[in-house]
């Protein structure tokens, strides 16, 4: 009877573990694609140098 009790909860945990290493494969699949480098924009050193010292007289907002 014990044998028979634990068939069905190694049949699960076996389950699971393939949709967790599924899902991590997904995952890293994903990272791999999208997020692959970082995106900085041209200037980027320029354009925070500015917004911090108040040079806003070229990019004004409108409202």
């Amino acid at each position: 009877m014990n044998t028979s009790s634990q068939d069905p909860n190694r049949r699960l945990i076996r389950e699971i573990a393939i949709i967790l290493i599924i899902k991590v494969a997904i995952l890293m699949v994903i990272k791999n694609v999208w997020f692959d480098a970082p995106t900085i924009p041209k200037d980027f050193n320029n354009e925070v140098a500015e917004r911090i010292a108040g040079d806003m007289s070229n990019n004004q907002e409108t409202r």
